[in-house]
C-alpha cells in the first residue's frame, strides 16, 4: 500500500517553516508603521499550526528513505501546498486580494515566474510587497535543490546526465537534500547580499536594494513598483544583468569552486553556450536599436543586455516596453524565453543543455545518413550520451510543445486573443514572467484576465517549474500501481 506519511510529514515541516518566516514581513510592516503586521501574525499562526499538525500526525511514518513514488509526490505536493498558504496574507490584508488572484500571485512567486495580477504596487503595504520578494527568494533556493537532488534521480527530462555531479542520493534523499540545501543557501545568501550592496551603491534605496536583490538572484522578476525595473534605469541595469547571469549558472559549479577547483566552471560547455547566446543576441539587439530606432550606443547596449538577460534567464524584469522597438525584437524575445539558463540554477524554461543534446543527436543522425556504415554517437561535454538520456530529452521537448499548445487552446477558449493565449501559455510553462500584447506584455499584467485563465496559468506555472514529467507522471496508473 502506498504510504503517504513521509510525504505529508516533509510537506508539513516545510509549510510550518513558511509560517515561521512570515514574521519577517510582519517586522517590515511594524518598521514602516503599517497595520498589516497583524495580517502576517494571523497568517503565521494558521500556517505554522497546520504545518506542524501535519508533521506531528505523520511523524511515526518517517523511514530512512523515500521511494520513487514518494519522491515524485513530495516534489509536486510541496510546490502545491506552499502557494496555498503563501496566498493567505494577500487574502487577509487590507488590499483584499481575491483567492484566485492570491493563489496566482503566490504560485508565480514560489515558481519564480514573476507574472503578476497586482497593480498599484507603489502604494501597497511594504510588508506585503516584501512577502512577494521573499516567496521568490525561497522558490529560487527550492528549485536548485530539486534540480540537484530530486530530478537527476527521477530521470526527468535528461537531468540524469548530471547525476554524478548532483551526488548519489537515492535511498537517502532527505538528509542529502538538507545537506545540499545548506551549502546552496550559503552561496545563495552571499550572492544576494552582494547584489543588494551593489544595488545600494548605485543608488537604490535600502528597501529597494534588498527587495530587488532577492528577486534578481531567484530570477523571479517581481518588482516593488508598477514600472518594474524601468524605475531604476541606468547603472542598476548593469548590476541586475550581472547577477541574473550568475543566478542562471549551475550552482554545483559554485560549490566546486569553493571546494578549491575552478576547472569545472571554466570548462562547462553549457555555460559557454549560454554566455555566447547572451552576447550574440545583445550585440544583435544593440545594432538593431542603433539602425532601426536611432538609439545611441551605450543606451542601446544597456537596454539590450538587460532585457536579453532578463528574458533568457526567466527573470522577467522589464526596463522598457520592448514591444515598441518593432516586430523583430518581439519575435527574438519570444523564442529567447524558450531557451532558458543552465541546469541546476534558478533559471527557468527548457535549459541550454537540452538544446545541446538535441543538436548533438541531430548531428549524429545527419552523419549516419551521409555515412550509413559509420557509428556516430551523440556526445555532451566530450562524453557519450546514453540512449535513455536522449529519450528523456526528446520526450521533454515533445511534452513541452504539446503542453504549450494545449494551454494556448484552453486560454483561447476562455475568450483571450491569439497573442495573449500563445504568449501567456509560453510564459507560464517556461516561467518567464511577462507575455506579449497589450494585456500581459511588459507594460501590462495578468490582473484583467478572467478567473478561468488565471487558474489555468497558475497550474501551468507549477507544471513548467517542475520540468513537466515530474507532475505528469502522477496522472498515470503505472505510477500508483508501482
Amino acid at each position: 500500500m502506498f504510504d503517504l506519511r513521509p510525504v505529508v510529514y516533509v510537506t508539513g515541516l516545510l509549510v510550518a517553516a513558511l509560517g515561521v518566516t512570515m514574521v519577517i514581513p510582519m517586522g517590515v510592516d511594524l518598521y514602516y508603521g503599517s497595520a498589516d503586521w497583524a495580517v502576517f501574525l494571523e497568517s503565521a499562526v494558521i500556517t505554522t499550526m497546520v504545518g506542524g499538525s501535519m508533521a506531528l500526525a505523520t511523524a511515526n511514518g518517517v523511514g530512512k528513505g523515500l521511494s520513487i513514488q514518494q519522491t515524485f509526490l513530495l516534489t509536486t505536493g510541496v510546490w502545491l501546498a506552499l502557494p496555498i498558504f503563501g496566498a493567505l496574507p494577500f487574502v487577509l490584508s487590507d488590499v483584499a486580494v481575491r483567492p484566485v488572484d492570491a493563489f496566482f500571485e503566490a504560485m508565480s512567486g514560489l515558481t519564480t515566474t514573476g507574472a503578476t495580477v497586482l497593480s498599484g504596487l507603489d502604494d501597497m503595504p511594504k510588508g506585503l510587497l516584501f512577502w512577494r520578494a521573499l516567496m521568490q527568494w525561497y522558490g529560487g533556493i527550492g528549485i536548485i535543490v530539486v534540480a540537484m537532488v530530486f530530478l537527476p534521480e527521477l530521470r526527468v527530462g535528461g537531468m540524469q546526465i548530471f547525476r554524478s555531479e548532483a551526488f548519489d542520493t537515492m535511498g537517502k534523499v532527505l538528509p542529502r537534500a538538507a545537506q545540499i540545501a545548506g551549502r546552496i543557501s550559503q552561496i545563495y545568501l552571499v550572492l544576494t547580499i552582494a547584489c543588494a550592496v551593489l544595488y545600494a551603491a548605485v543608488g537604490l534605496p535600502p528597501y529597494e536594494a534588498i527587495y530587488h536583490a532577492m528577486t534578481t538572484l531567484s530570477t523571479g522578476g517581481f518588482s516593488s513598483t508598477d514600472a518594474s525595473f524601468g524605475a531604476f534605469q541606468g547603472v542598476p541595469e548593469y548590476v541586475a544583468a550581472v547577477f541574473m547571469i550568475l543566478a542562471s549558472l549551475p550552482f554545483v559549479r559554485y560549490i566546486q569552486l569553493l571546494s578549491g577547483t575552478a576547472r569545472p566552471i571554466l570548462r562547462d560547455t553549457q555555460i559557454h553556450v549560454y554566455l555566447i547566446i547572451i552576447l550574440t543576441i545583445t550585440i544583435m539587439m544593440t545594432i538593431y536599436r542603433l539602425v532601426a530606432n536611432g538609439d545611441h550606443l551605450e543606451h542601446g547596449f544597456r537596454e539590450g543586455i538587460f532585457n536579453v538577460t532578463s528574458i533568457i534567464s526567466g527573470t522577467g524584469y522589464s526596463s522598457v516596453d520592448y514591444q515598441l522597438w518593432g516586430a523583430f525584437p518581439v519575435v527574438v524575445f519570444f523564442f529567447l524565453g524558450l531557451i532558458g539558463g543552465c541546469a541546476g540554477s534558478t533559471a527557468c524554461s527548457i535549459k541550454v543543455f537540452r538544446y545541446q543534446l538535441l543538436f548533438s543527436s541531430i548531428k549524429a543522425q545527419i552523419r549516419s545518413i551521409h555515412s550509413p556504415h559509420g557509428m556516430f554517437t551523440p556526445r555532451y561535454a566530450g562524453r557519450r550520451v546514453d540512449d535513455d538520456v536522449l529519450s528523456s530529452v526528446m520526450a521533454f521537448f515533445v511534452f513541452f510543445v504539446v503542453t504549450l499548445g494545449i494551454v494556448a487552446v484552453l486560454l483561447g477558449m476562455t475568450g483571450l486573443d491569439f497573442t495573449t493565449s500563445v504568449s501567456g501559455a509560453a510564459t507560464a510553462v517556461a516561467n518567464i514572467g511577462p507575455g506579449l500584447g497589450d494585456i500581459i506584455g511588459p507594460a501590462g499584467n495578468f490582473g484583467s484576465l478572467n478567473d478561468t485563465a488565471k487558474w489555468i496559468l497558475a497550474i501551468t506555472m507549477l507544471i513548467g517549474r517542475l520540468e513537466l514529467m515530474a507532475v505528469y507522471v502522477l496522472f498515470t496508473m503505472t505510477f500508483w500501481r508501482g
